[in-house]
């Protein structure tokens, strides 16, 4: 990709590594997507002219050194492990290394083979470990000069230790970063035993309660809670209330007569209550058999949250942090502080390793001195917002509670089904609802709209709905311009006083269309939000929708299973088309995540040439180790090569060296059920939009009635780098290729060379998001900031 040469952006090729060592150990408890991080730590080492080191089984093997421990990496020794649970290069609790004697032995066998820069993946206590090993470095070179281990010439030559580290763990209990290397991949497993479970507990109307890991830290209870609709969970930073007991049954109770076959209570491991006292799982379960007399058992999940493939997620996330923390090492100087490569927004930033620590430390302060709502606030946005969202749809008020407001909200879902959908519509009803609002389902989109399929929708209509995918309401592609004058009738006959649309860049043109016939119809002078929500993420204004996250685990678990049937044949390659219509989001980004060699799009134009240059780097590739090849192409990437072409040219020109099978994934990228991501932020997104109708609905109701006509009434609300943010539709048209129904400019572009380098390109990668240490900022940036941990 070529790469607009200004003083803004600074280029890879300005960075070189060549006479430095990299040495890549994982420590603590091990987290899915820990492999992808070492893979791409390797990659880009090697890349950049360093060498790059395993230390296998953590400090543990630092201090033991010899060549089974501290042993240099090749660009093959990482292939392979992109889709490995755990961490290949082991993991270890070293006591050892907390004495002064232990990282004495350590730093000995690091400066045997001249190794002054070290990545270290794992949580809290081993990154506070590095940074103390940094902070005595000098001093241990001077004793081992004393003990005639090393001479006076090595201790100038590594007189400094650079260290960066990256998060792993699935506990999300980090301050500083919105999501920690392994956390989507335990919610994946917990999310697939609670979706196993509700068939059965439906079946023999069963109350189940789930118990989750996470130490002292609630996340993976609260976001699975929320990914699930769970009645109750129970978090160490949310204690219940003495008397909770009886409100629980209550609620458990009221669901039960409410026709629900099936309650879920989430426990976190280190659940509390107002006392400090533990809440454990057999203490719920007594309390519920002994008070309602309900069928209630019990599930520990265990180290089955640790365990299995890492999401798609997790190994974008840390494949992104692997190259930065290279960069950073590259960068860093003697006085450059010991620095963590975090995740804001979809955004890679680097913080300072001890101020991330010490706000980690200060929250256990908090929770243990029981200032639980101190607790909250530093967890951070993403953790705040969770709790915020799960309080405003688990717990319904009563008729008495609230605010009447006789305003009618429609929601309808446009465009082709993501999953996620349903997720959103749930949250909007009950929000409407929770704030005096009476909702409207809209089935079959503006077809639908325009027809008549109209109807209210109550608050246990939608229970249940988080995990099912596709759109329960219906969705169409139908674009409401030819019908306005039915939908303006339909509108003045509900008396419709707002709009919430969900779906894709149908339901993007179908709100411009809604606003240009505010001219004409008045009844279209009213609030309208719209919701992206398209396996495509194609929609202007928006980094990411609903529904792109399942389908590029979609698209990684089905290359997981080709790249594993070749495992027994040699030399094989496989062309996968993937959907995206002209964008290349699904190519581009699941490429990244399945370890493609290349992937082809509309949006980076190539010809003849660019595809002999990829037969020959794979023919190159099938002579070494590594002996099988991946290339994905979006579906529209160009009308003359398409995937039939490919794969007859790499066939024809690869033939005696490897032979060809292509796949076109086609519609299951639409289907199954939504991922955690997609649950939760189709959950919060929705919310957040609801909220912002509410007080539209209040500003422009004038003289009984609502009467909204000016630009900001009829708005995108899209996640733009760090920010959840409301846009009028009007002002994003200049960002449109309407023709190609794609944002003119697209984030994740900057992602194709980190893929291309990761599969041995030579490329340029743009460093200019790079490089810009940040301080840990308290949790008081302004409430329209919510990345939700988004990539």
């Amino acid at each position: 990709m070529a790469l607009p040469d200004t003083q803004s952006k600074r280029f890879f090729e300005s960075l070189s590594g060549a006479g430095k060592a990299i040495a890549v150990l994982t420590s603590g408890g091990d987290a899915q997507g820990m492999n992808a991080a070492v893979r791409a730590v390797v990659r880009m080492g090697i890349y950049v002219g360093a060498k790059v080191y395993f230390i296998r089984e953590g400090y543990q093997g630092m201090v033991d050194g010899g060549e089974d421990n501290i042993e240099e990496a090749s660009w093959e020794s990482v292939s392979s492990m992109l889709q490995m649970g755990g961490t290949v290069i082991g993991s270890a609790r070293c006591k050892e290394f907390r004495t002064h004697e232990g990282r004495l032995k350590a730093a000995h066998n690091l400066v045997q083979r001249g190794i002054t820069n070290l990545c270290v993946i794992g949580g809290d206590g081993s990154l506070t470990g590095a940074n103390l090993f940094r902070e005595e470095w000098s001093g241990l070179l001077e004793e081992l000069v004393q003990q005639g281990s090393v001479d006076e010439d090595a201790v100038q030559k590594y007189s400094a230790l650079h260290i960066v580290g990256m998060v792993g763990s699935i506990d999300n209990d980090f301050c500083g970063t919105d999501m920690t290397i392994g956390t989507d991949s335990a919610l994946h497993r917990i999310i697939e035993v609670v979706d196993a479970i509700m068939t059965t507990a439906q079946s023999h109307q069963r109350t189940f309660v789930l118990e989750v890991m996470g130490r002292h830290c609630g996340y993976l209870a609260l976001v699975s809670a929320l990914a699930c609709g769970a009645d109750w969970v129970l978090i160490p930073e949310m204690p219940p209330e003495d008397g909770w007991e009886e409100k629980m049954c209550q609620k458990l109770s009221a669901n039960r007569a409410g026709m629900k076959r099936l309650n879920i209570i989430i426990v976190a491991e280190g659940a509390v209550d107002c006392n400090n006292t533990p809440i454990t799982s057999d203490n719920v379960k007594d309390l519920v058999v002994r008070c309602l007399g309900f069928d209630t058992r019990v599930t520990i999940l265990g180290h089955v949250q640790r365990g299995g493939t890492p999401s798609a997620f997790d190994r974008i996330l840390a494949s992104r942090m692997g190259v930065e923390a290279v960069l950073a090492l590259l960068e860093t100087t003697a006085n450059t502080p010991a620095c963590v490569v975090s995740l804001c927004g979809n955004q890679a930033v680097r913080l300072p390793l001890m101020e991330c620590v010490q706000m980690t430390q200060e929250v256990q302060k908090a929770m243990d001195e029981k200032k639980f709502e101190e607790a909250v606030k530093l967890r951070g946005r993403s953790f705040e917002n969770n709790l915020r969202t799960y309080k405003l749809l688990a717990h319904r008020k009563l008729e008495s509670e609230l605010p009447h407001t006789d305003f009618n909200v429609a929601v309808l879902n446009v465009g082709a089904p993501a999953a996620g959908m349903n997720a959103a519509v749930r949250s909007a009803v009950r929000v409407g609802i929770s704030e005096g609002h009476k909702m409207f389902a809209v089935n079959d989109g503006f077809e639908g709209f325009y027809k008549g399929q109209i109807k209210e929708i109550k608050w246990a209509d939608v229970g249940g709905w988080t995990g099912q995918g596709g759109s329960l309401l219906g969705t169409k592609r139908t674009l409401p311009a030819k019908h306005v004058e039915k939908i303006a009738e339909q509108m003045r006959a509900n008396n419709i006083n707002a709009l919430l649309v969900i779906g894709g860049f149908e339901a993007y043109l179908g709100l411009m269309e809604l606003l240009d016939a505010r001219g004409k119809y008045e009844e279209f002078c009213v609030p309208m939000v719209m919701v992206p929500a398209t396996v495509s993420n194609n929609v202007p204004g928006s980094d990411l929708s609903i529904g792109a996250d399942t389908a590029l685990n979609a698209i990684t678990d089905t290359c997981d299973r080709i790249k594993q049937s070749a495992s027994g044949t040699k030399r094989r390659v496989f062309i996968i088309e993937t959907m995206g219509g002209y964008c290349g989001y699904l190519a581009s980004v699941g490429g990244l995540a399945a370890g493609a060699d290349a992937a082809y799009i509309y949006e980076e134009p190539f010809d003849i040439r660019d595809l002999q240059s990829n037969v020959e780097h794979l023919t190159e590739k099938m002579k070494g180790a590594i002996q099988r090849g991946l290339v994905l192409r979006n579906e529209n990437s160009n009308e003359n090569y398409t995937t039939d072409f490919i794969y007859q040219l790499y066939s024809e020109e690869g033939k005696g060296v490897f032979d060809c099978r292509k796949n076109v994934l086609g519609h299951m990228q639409q289907g199954g059920a939504p991922s955690p991501f997609d649950r939760n932020f189709g959950t919060k997104i929705s919310a957040k939009a609801m909220q912002w109708l509410s007080k539209k609905l209040k500003e422009t109701f004038r003289q009984g009635r609502v009467f909204a006509n000016t630009e900001d009434s009829c708005c995108l609300l899209g996640m733009r780098r760090r920010a959840l943010v409301f846009q009028p539709v009007v002002q994003l048209k200049d960002e449109t290729d309407f023709v190609h129904r794609i944002p003119k400019e697209q984030w994740w572009l900057k992602l194709r060379p980190l893929m291309k380098i990761l599969a041995k390109y030579k490329t340029s990668y743009d460093v200019s998001d790079s490089g810009q240490l940040e301080h840990v900022v308290r949790n008081v940036r302004p409430k329209e900031s919510d990345p939700s941990g988004a990539m």
